[in-house]
């Protein structure tokens, strides 16, 4: 089968192959067709060693496709099932699991050291123990997420990771209440959904930030009330809290220097939600003083920081209520063999989020 392959870290290419199985198939498992899938950030922090992945790899973890097989043990799906890729799924049975706080699991995360793919080569891994960036992938079937038959699989996709991960920080997360401002440093496909999120829960002011003038445009048709680039940041806080700082910041670049200008773009007592999947050598100072001082909340958001499942199931039915758009996210798409085009629209903002279609 085709996949996309980094062969080394630090690459910034792929190279598409068709010489790729997808191994592991066994007890407990299932075989999914790919469909579709989107690119996410973290896709290009995995190949440029930010985010630490094991080389060579399949990278792509936002995707939804059909259930081809299931291994002995698998009652809940079965062959022809419409599913959503979930690339943090819950054991049900670990501490966190059992206190409710099913997005802190590591299963999803233990597998991520294990091939599930094979080249002529040797072993191959899959990003977050997933790689959608393949025709087929097999992955546990708690990473099986089944969805209706209405939801289209671009919209499933996006739904796997982006979505989940940007509503979740302001329903979850934050928990944004009516009239409250806000601002997002940060207006990609995660970002987008924070300004949806925001604006579902009331916030009269949603300023988003974004250096790309294009992304500042789409920001506005999300529900953002101002889009600025980052230089007017400071001005647009003196003209909109009078220098006081807004209710609730979203950093949502993943990088230490925007969550500084997030910290001092928050009020005193207000919230800084850092969604943004950062380095682990890159480190946000703070002084004591000011941390006891301001009493800024201060609270990271995993997959949107809340049980997953549900999380899917919420955002399906806003979006059959017309309450989120998430159609209008997919701005671009691509077949898997133009797979690095689609990477530079990334790196370049050109795309909110570009589907590659299998």
């Amino acid at each position: 089968m085709r996949a996309a392959v980094l062969h080394e870290t630090g690459q910034d290419k792929l190279e598409v192959l068709d010489d790729v199985e997808a191994v592991g198939f066994g007890p407990g498992k299932v075989r999914i067709r790919v469909r579709a899938t989107g690119l996410c950030h973290s896709d290009l922090s995995a190949m440029s060693g930010v985010l630490p992945q094991p080389a060579p790899f399949v990278p792509g973890h936002e995707g939804a496709g059909e259930v081809v097989e299931t291994g002995e043990g698998v009652t809940r799906l079965e062959e022809g099932d419409r599913v959503v890729v979930c690339w943090l799924p819950a054991c049900g049975s670990c501490p966190s699991c059992r206190r409710g706080q099913s997005e802190l699991c590591l299963t999803g995360f233990m597998n991520a050291g294990t091939p599930n793919f094979r080249r002529p080569g040797g072993d191959v891994f899959g990003f977050a123990g997933t790689g959608t960036f393949a025709e087929e992938v097999v992955v546990d079937a708690g990473c099986a997420v089944p969805i209706p038959d209405d939801v289209p699989f671009d919209i499933a996709a996006l739904i796997g990771c982006g979505v989940t991960t940007g509503l979740g920080a302001a329903l979850n997360t934050a928990d944004v209440t009516a009239g409250s401002s806000v601002a997002v440093i940060g207006c990609g496909g995660v970002g987008i959904s924070a300004i949806q999120g925001a604006r579902l829960r009331g916030a009269a002011e949603i300023v988003a930030v974004d250096p790309v003038r294009t992304r500042r445009e789409a920001a506005l048709r999300f529900g953002a009330t101002r889009a600025v680039a980052p230089d007017e940041l400071a001005d647009t806080k003196q003209q909109l809290t009078g220098g006081e700082g807004f209710d609730y910041v979203f950093e949502v670049v993943g990088r230490s220097a925007t969550a500084r200008t997030a910290y001092e773009t928050t009020r005193r007592g207000g919230t800084l939600v850092v969604v943004g999947a950062g380095a682990m050598d890159d480190f946000l100072q703070l002084s004591m003083f000011e941390l006891f001082f301001d009493e800024k909340r201060i609270l990271p958001s995993l997959y949107g920081g809340g049980d997953v499942v549900r999380s899917y199931e919420r955002t399906i039915a806003l979006w059959r209520a017309g309450r989120v758009d998430l159609d209008g996210l997919i701005t671009h798409r691509v077949p898997l063999a133009d797979i690095n085009e689609a990477l530079d629209q990334m790196r370049t903002g050109t795309a909110l989020r570009t589907c590659v279609e299998m």
